[in-house]
């Protein structure tokens, strides 16, 4: 089902919802909506325009030069092509500046030396499914109705303002095939009140009783419960206005004439088919409703002969089949240009019937569809007055007094108990009666109180859906909103599927470097003994477990570092010529302290990484860059950030087993507390000696253990609102001993900073014979903001000469002049 929201607008207000809202409100309802469709494809710029007069172009015989009367200051000279243009027409006119669906922009042009302002527009080019138009529309312009206002908008003339939901309705939602059913789900929905269509009020009713010219009669009551007809005389067969002609394009179907199209648009505003006959052609305007005959034919409005069989609804003038029931019309009663009298049908025929006949013969129409699913029997008087209605007005029929039928005319009213005990005891809720109360009158049901803790509720004939008590808790379920019902935990021993903390923190530091370019690598727990000792920072002092039973030599022993098949996967890919690697690995290394192992070995995580070659490859305008120590620094940091643990990480130079004495570092862990800090990592260039001896170019290599990043990292992340205030930027270069390190001064400068320093970084170190041998300038980058407000000079000054003085007494730091 499409909705139109524009069509929607009529029975229920819409202000201050936009269209992709209420579809997100349409699908947590429970109605999931497919594609929400702008009918304006980018059309912008285009209007209505009056074709003054058409003149042949002068050296073009395809071509027309007409004048145009766009309600501008000018009249426009626009050379056009279509056949079918011609003086007097009402016109789309796409104006200079005009944009159009496909990028088209509209230019100020010369066609073969004839200067043309603008273009006269197809549907086609407007963006519109010209399947859709009226056939006489479908080729050439578009000529609009000649009541059609120069120079508005064709935006609104088309009502390509517009906007269509598509409703992807399961079958127990046979309602909301109406816009009436949608506008009380929306009404329900936004809890607004629904105005609904009264045709009575407009139709009037002229000249004789209409029995006195048409009779009906149902002889297959169980296939067809009641029967409806109004009799109509002197319409006029013509075109439908255009805005019914839009509301049926934006729901899908293609207008005809304005008797046809009325029909569907009441089918969609109410959900209740009709059919429209040409009385004259019924035998003396008898209508007879009754079951097919072994052999019978009838020839359908597709010009198709269709073979009947005894157990197919037919509606007949008691002589011949004028329509198969439910599915379609026959030739032999269509609605023509000499029609001049109507019998307008509207019916409650059996869905299963329907249903069968329409599968049978390969019919499926829009109005077989909705019977199918069951219509509303309330609407079948109502749909046909309002249809009468409005052939009244738009095609100038007299609609006789009364209406003829047969069958049934109103349905039995339907009432379902409703415990409210029972209902929260299914919801898991804590509903009161009141709060029950207001959503079945959001839902247009009627109901009463019963007893205690009991209600009666009236469910209208249009939700054939509901049946049992059950069905109203869904009802109040799916209104109270799903998101509102309380979690319950299931009942019974559960086994949880969730990652431990170490797992989850084992992915994450994964998917960080592989997401950041690193290649992943797996290699084998077991090494050969003589490599278990290259890099023992992390377990210093332990022992290496041996394997009773090796495969060989070479895999004899348990790691205790994973650098060492690193540095052996490097030499693999350098005699292939991929000298440029940045690899990482997660997993284990072991180590006991016993000589003779009776017990189980510790097996510790680890994080292993490891850089070598070209940062990036040369290009014509770039040359190669090697990566250094501050390529494997700044990994760490973004690891070390995303888990949390920026603020607490110390690198201190030193020369760990294996490493460079001058280009390596220890990475530590501060305590929470201000305790001891701990040894979580080593860093650093290879060894030279190493390096020489696995024949490689410089190589970068880190191992953090990760036992205390699970325990330590603040897993949750914490967004912020961008900051309103502006920051203040301070440079200050120092002169200090060249032993100090530019970590420790970092740290003084946070601590004496406090809460308004928001970032602190070195950007410049200069040494040189005019400060000393012994000494050397470090220039720091300070931020400083305040969240809540803009800093003022003083405050900022305050804060700088705090840093400074800082310095000076833990460093002794001289400001560089």
């Amino acid at each position: 089902m499409r909705v139109s929201t524009d069509w929607l607008s009529d029975y229920i207000a819409l202000e201050g919802v936009e269209p992709q809202e209420l579809a997100e409100k349409f699908t947590r309802a429970g109605i999931e909506i497919d594609v929400v469709e702008n009918r304006n494809q980018g059309v912008n710029k285009v209007v209505v325009g009056y074709v003054k007069s058409k003149e042949k172009h002068p050296d073009a015989d395809k071509l027309n030069v007409c004048v145009i009367d766009a309600g501008q200051e000018e009249d426009l000279q626009i050379v056009c092509g279509a056949k079918n243009v011609d003086a007097g027409q009402k016109v789309v006119v796409a104006l200079v500046g005009a944009k159009l669906p496909g990028g088209l922009d509209i230019k100020k042009a010369k066609l073969r030396g004839v200067v043309s302002l603008g273009m006269i527009c197809s549907a086609k080019e407007l963006g519109m499914n010209d399947k859709l138009l009226p056939k006489d529309q479908q080729e050439g312009i578009l000529v609009l109705p000649a009541q059609t206002e120069i120079g508005t908008p064709i935006s609104q003339v088309l009502g390509l303002d517009d906007h269509v939901l598509e409703l992807d309705l399961t079958p127990n939602r046979s309602d909301c095939l109406s816009m009436l059913g949608a506008a009380y789900e929306v009404g329900a929905i936004l809890g607004r009140e629904v105005k609904l269509p009264d045709p009575t009020q407009k139709l009037v009713e002229i000249g004789d009783a209409a029995a006195n010219h048409i009779s009906v009669e149902i002889t297959a009551g169980e296939q067809c419960s009641h029967y409806a007809a109004r009799y109509v005389t002197g319409i006029k067969l013509g075109a439908s206005p255009q805005w019914m002609q839009n509301r049926l394009m934006a729901a899908g179907i293609r207008p005809i004439n304005n008797i046809v199209d009325i029909t569907n648009y009441v089918m969609l505003e109410y959900g209740q088919p009709l059919h429209a006959f040409d009385a004259d052609k019924l035998e003396k305007g008898h209508i007879e409703v009754r079951m097919a005959k072994e052999g019978e034919t009838i020839v359908t409005l597709d010009s198709q002969e269709r073979k009947l069989e005894p157990h197919m609804l037919l509606i007949t003038d008691g002589v011949k089949p004028v329509a198969i029931a439910g599915v379609m019309g026959g030739e032999n009663s269509e609605v023509t240009e000499t029609t001049v009298n109507l019998l307008l049908e509207s019916a409650k025929f059996d869905g299963g019937t329907v249903r069968k006949t329409s599968r049978q013969l390969g019919l499926r129409s829009e109005a077989s569809m909705r019977f199918e699913k069951e219509v509303d029997p309330a609407a079948v008087i109502t749909a046909l007055n309002r249809a009468a209605e409005l052939i009244q007005r738009y095609a100038e029929g007299e609609v006789h007094q009364g209406i003829v039928e047969a069958g049934t005319a109103a349905a039995d009213k339907h009432v379902v108990q409703l415990s409210l005990d029972k209902l929260n005891r299914y919801l898991g809720t804590e509903l009161s009666l009141l709060e029950v109360k207001t959503i079945f009158a959001r839902l247009h049901f009627a109901c009463g109180d019963a007893q205690q803790g009991l209600l009666d509720v009236e469910v209208p004939s249009r939700r054939g859906d509901i049946t049992l008590d059950v069905d109203l808790f869904e009802e109040i379920a799916r209104l109270y909103g799903y998101d509102n019902i309380p979690t319950t935990l299931i009942e019974g021993p559960t086994t949880p599927g969730a990652y431990t903390r170490s797992q989850a923190m084992r992915r994450t530091i994964r998917g960080l470097f592989a997401g950041s370019g690193w290649q992943e690598m797996i290699s084998y727990s077991f090494v050969h003994p003589d490599k278990v000792s290259l890099f023992p920072a992390l377990t210093e002092g332990s022992k290496a477990v041996k394997l009773a039973m090796p495969m060989s030599e070479d895999r004899s022993v348990l790691r205790k570092s994973i650098l060492p098949q690193m540095l052996d996967a490097t030499v693999y890919n350098m005699n292939r010529k991929h000298d440029s690697l940045a690899v990482f690995e997660v997993g284990s290394v072991f180590f006991t302290e016993e000589e003779k192992l009776t017990k189980q070995p510790h097996e510790i995580p680890v994080l292993s990484l490891l850089l070598t070659g070209n940062r990036a490859s040369q290009q014509w305008n770039v040359g190669a860059e090697k990566v250094d120590f501050f390529d494997l620094k700044g990994a760490l940091e973004n690891l070390f950030a995303y888990v949390g643990l920026e603020q607490r990480i110390r690198l201190v130079a030193n020369s760990p087993e294996g490493f460079h004495p001058g280009r390596s570092a220890s990475v530590y862990l501060e305590a929470k507390d201000g305790g001891e800090s701990k040894l979580i990592g080593t860093m650093g260039q290879l060894h030279p000696e190493l390096q020489q001896q696995y024949d490689l170019n410089d190589v970068y290599l880190a191992e953090i253990g990760l036992e205390a990043i699970y325990s330590e990292a603040d897993a949750d992340i914490r967004y912020r609102e961008l900051p309103r205030f502006p920051a203040v930027e301070r440079d200050i270069a120092v002169v200090v001993s060249k032993d100090i390190e530019a970590g420790d001064m970092l740290r003084s400068i946070r601590e004496s900073a406090g809460e308004l320093l928001q970032t602190v970084q070195v950007f410049d170190v200069f040494t040189g014979s005019k400060l000393g041998e012994d000494k050397k300038s470090v220039a720091m980058a300070l931020v400083y903001r305040n969240r809540e407000r803009t800093l003022t000079d003083e405050e900022i000054t305050e804060v700088h000469a705090r840093v400074v003085a800082r310095l000076e007494e833990q460093f002794g730091a001289e400001l560089r002049k």
